[in-house]
């Protein structure tokens, strides 16, 4: 194939001239920009057609920053649970396991917004018993009772920012001399929006040869929390816990009309994480917070717009208040969003995001020291695996644009990555350049996903830290990671708009997937009988419903998945082992084919850390189709007209993918859909462009594979190399069988050109 160019931003700094112009040119590059801690060289604008560069509203001038001590950015802090071994007075130590280079107490109005609570009783201990040594950091509980455990929660100033704490800490640069460490300062404090304002105005002014500014992000950080020893205590990729400032506190209550405890921030040490069911106050929070933001970061925007230049956000760093698919996003304005890719989930996450004319992802491995060392970092090995994982989604929704981000020196220093850097690059072009500029085609309906968020979070269930994989989190999280690459439709909903609305009429199938009480399971939503009942009704209707873990999960009527019933199962929890029970095992079902079988002939499925307890059928009409260490595996059931699947877990693997989108078109009742566009090596995924009449087979596999293709009742025997990829010409384009067409190319800048001008 011809080779491409464009669609690509690199990372660039000073000092190694000739070698990024061969690195442009070897990679095809058309857009440049500075990483963190470097400066554009004085050759970017020779070098390509488009130059980023990174604003920082919240920390881009320090000399500000230090002059306004005042304006330091705010966090709420809960400090450790101290038991009180007597009656006599309980001295706590506020920032005891925090880093003193971070935070610091705020001591401002600390009976308003510094909270003690007995967390033993839940009780509230009023400001007459307790006071504040501000000297030592320290507040005493007057007369606590014995044995009783108690925290305070308090109003912290940040000293350092975060993402450059967490960049010194990474490459070692506490040791440099000279290296400042930069302090946020809170748009909402007094003077410090008309600063930002004036700032950016004369930023532009002296930088004309930036084209594009690539905000890193605006105004508030996600919650990102170090220990004493300066490694991370807490991190929450969706943590509001730095958006709050006693004016901001204050603003909430004038118009909301009630006022906010430091408890619902803190969450008892939850922080309200995003697996906790969001209370109503945090939900009134996130709106109030987002609507400030975006109104804002749309003045920021307006002031690039009128000088002739592009406006592009970073989804990362200080990006609480931006949610992309939350309701107030598009009022902003941006013309583009660029995030880092981890995940096949995190990559459509960037590329679904509506409102912006491109988006651009961010490959990684990070040009970093922690990467790209001689002493044990792959680069490649990384390049592959993120590649590998990003693709699935590229495939089924590509994006405008990739790059790469951090110092360039170092990638040079690596031959055989940039050699595969290029690769990458071509290989992206390429599926914008014969898919015809539309997506692959999809099955005929839309698979729902369920939880407490909905729409807010799409692409973001089960993320602690971005696209990062935790304990017990990859058994739900590779739901959504396979649903990312497979040739579905793909809506989040939220429980409340079931009970509001019902289930959407393009809906087919449904997903409810996540542990008990966590907003992905749905915890107190189905203490409400009208939930169950709306979908009961619907699975009877016809329509598809797959649960993963503890789906439905709430003790109530004997029952603890609410949707037993639907689903054939329920979760043993020591209270009925009375109850004799005889499954009826399936050893062969269409839901199961790819997977692996025991010695009984029983399929086997890797079900991760499984619902964390036995399941068992309800009863014969349940259909057991694995069954391991007396609990079932996977399950599946009519119900009226309708189908249920029930899995135990379901972390991602290429087979797993496979058994989950046959069990959608299973419960869809569209077994059919197996023979259409399928390839029967569990490796290899396909995408089929009827208006290009081409189809294109990717290899996720580490080896070479070879590979049948079904479609339009034709077969196809491929053999894919290693990783690699294979289109394949049909013969004929078809009129409207495809995806949606593209977003219309990159507009930040032009688009890719080959050098004979065609596909």
């Amino acid at each position: 194939m011809p080779r491409s160019t464009g669609r690509v931003t690199l990372p660039i700094q000073e000092g190694i001239d000739d070698q990024l112009r061969e690195l442009v040119a070897l990679l095809g590059a058309d857009a440049v920009r500075n990483s963190d801690g470097t400066d554009l060289p004085a050759i970017a604008s020779e070098l390509v057609d488009t130059v980023y560069s990174t604003y920082f509203p919240a920390r881009g001038d320090q000399d500000f920053a230090l002059a306004h001590p005042e304006t330091l950015i705010n966090q709420y802090l809960m400090s450790e649970r101290v038991t009180a071994p007597s009656d006599r007075p309980l001295v706590i130590e506020v920032l005891e396991g925090y880093f003193a280079d971070q935070f610091q107490p705020c001591y401002e109005r600390v009976e308003r917004f510094w909270e003690v609570i007995d967390r033993t009783t839940g009780e509230v201990v009023p400001p007459q018993g307790w006071s504040v040594d501000r000297e030592r950091g320290t507040l005493t509980i007057a007369r606590p009772r014995a044995w009783h455990v108690y925290t305070v929660s308090f109003l912290a100033e940040q000293l350092w920012d975060s993402t450059q704490m967490y960049n010194y800490i990474t490459n070692g640069w506490q040791d440099e001399p000279g290296r400042l460490k930069e302090r946020p300062y809170d748009v909402r404090k007094n003077g410090v929006w008309e600063h930002s304002r004036a700032a950016l105005a004369a930023w532009l002014e002296e930088h004309p040869e930036v084209d594009v500014v690539r905000f890193t992000t605006f105004f508030y950080h996600f919650t990102l929390v170090f220990n004493t020893e300066g490694r991370e205590r807490f991190v929450d990729w969706f943590g509001y816990s730095a958006s709050v400032s006693p004016e901001a506190l204050d603003a909430f209550e004038a118009e909301y009309g009630y006022a906010l405890r430091a408890e619902d921030f803190v969450d008892a040490g939850y922080y309200n994480s995003p697996f906790r069911p969001p209370s109503r106050a945090f939900r009134d929070w996130i709106d109030f917070t987002s609507r400030f933001v975006a109104a804002r970061a749309k003045e920021l925007v307006d002031l690039v717009h009128a000088r002739g230049r592009r406006a592009m956000m970073f989804l990362g760093d200080n990006w609480i208040g931006t949610e992309p698919y939350g309701p107030h996003f598009a009022s902003i304005g941006l013309d583009a969003v660029v995030g880092s890719a981890g995940s096949a989930a995190t990559t459509r996450l960037i590329s679904d995001i509506p409102g912006v004319e491109c988006t651009e992802v961010r490959l990684l491995p990070y040009f970093f020291p922690d990467v790209f060392n001689h002493d044990g970092g792959d680069p490649v090995g990384q390049a592959n695996d993120f590649w590998l994982s990003s693709r699935r989604a590229i495939v089924r929704r590509p994006l405008d644009r990739m790059g790469y981000g951090g110092y360039a020196s170092l990638a040079l220093e690596f031959p055989g990555f940039v050699a595969r850097a290029a690769e990458i690059c071509q290989e992206f072009r390429d599926i914008h350049d014969l898919s015809g500029g539309r997506e692959p085609w999809c099955a005929p309906f839309t698979v729902g996903v369920l939880n407490s968020w909905g729409a807010l979070r799409s692409w973001q269930t089960h993320m602690v830290a971005h696209a990062q994989w935790y304990k017990a989190c990859y058994t739900y999280a590779g739901v959504l990671e396979s649903l990312a690459g497979l040739p579905f439709t793909v809506r989040f909903l939220s429980f409340d708009e079931v009970l509001d609305s019902g289930v959407p009429e393009d809906i087919g199938v449904l997903v409810n997937a996540g542990a008990a009480a966590t907003a992905f399971s749905g915890g107190p939503a189905w203490d409400d009988p009208r939930l169950a009942e709306a979908l009961r009704a619907w699975v009877a209707r016809g329509g598809g419903l797959i649960g993963v873990g503890e789906p439905s999960a709430w003790d109530k009527g004997g029952a603890f998945l609410q949707l037993g019933d639907v689903l054939g199962v329920d979760r043993e929890r020591q209270l009925t082992l009375s109850t004799d029970r005889y499954p009826t095992l399936v050893p062969r079902h269409p839901i199961t084919e790819d997977l692996p079988r025991d010695a009984q002939g029983m399929a086997l499925l890797d079900h991760g850390e499984g619902a964390g307890g036995d399941v068992y059928a309800l009863g014969p009409g349940t259909q057991v189709l694995s069954y391991a260490d007396g609990s079932v595996r996977v399950a599946a059931k009519g119900f009226g007209r309708g189908r249920a699947v029930y899995f135990s877990g379901l972390p991602y693997s290429e087979v797993n993918s496979r058994t989950l989108q046959r069990a959608l078109y299973w419960a869809a009742g569209r077994e059919d859909l197996v023979e259409e566009w399928w390839t029967s090596s569990p490796h290899t995924e396909i995408a089929w462009y009827p208006r290009a009449g081409r189809f294109l087979v990717i290899n996720n596999a580490r080896q070479a594979v070879r590979t049948t293709v079904r479609g339009q009742g034709r077969t196809w025997d491929l053999e894919i190399g290693a990783m690699g990829c294979r289109w394949v010409e049909v013969g004929s384009r078809q009129d409207g069988q495809d995806g949606r067409p593209g977003r219309g190319g990159p507009s930040l800048p032009g688009g890719a050109t080959r050098p004979d001008g065609g596909a």
